[in-house]
């Protein structure tokens, strides 16, 4: 998420150690770790809020946003380019029971961009 390295995880303990004390150091963490998760909770309340008083439905956006991910440039041509000829060679019995699920690629390539 903060994208931290253990480098940085251990130059801000000894910082913390330095200005906060061994002794003041455990509540000062307890303190920051509360303070985070009411800023959390406030703004998840808020997002609520929010949308309860705008009479928004998110659950169809959502809907309509798998809806359109569909028309894909990248997922329209995997979807001409597969290669069906080997389900076609194999009898429909048994290409139902070994047929294993097709990986899909990533839905972002930056590369492609």
């Amino acid at each position: 998420m903060f994208d931290i390295g253990i480098g940085e995880i251990l130059i801000l303990a000894v910082l913390g150690l330095l200005v906060f004390g061994p002794e003041r150091l455990p509540k000062a963490a307890a303190d920051a770790a509360r303070m985070l998760r009411n800023v959390r909770s406030m703004a998840s309340s808020a997002r609520k809020d929010l949308a309860d008083s705008a009479g928004m439905d998110f659950s169809d956006a959502k809907d309509a946003m798998n809806e359109i991910s569909q028309f894909h440039p990248r997922r329209m041509m995997q979807g001409i380019f597969e290669d069906d000829d080997d389900d076609a060679a194999t009898p429909p019995s048994q290409a139902k029971s070994d047929a294993k699920p097709k990986a899909q690629g990533p839905a972002f390539d930056p590369d492609a961009t």
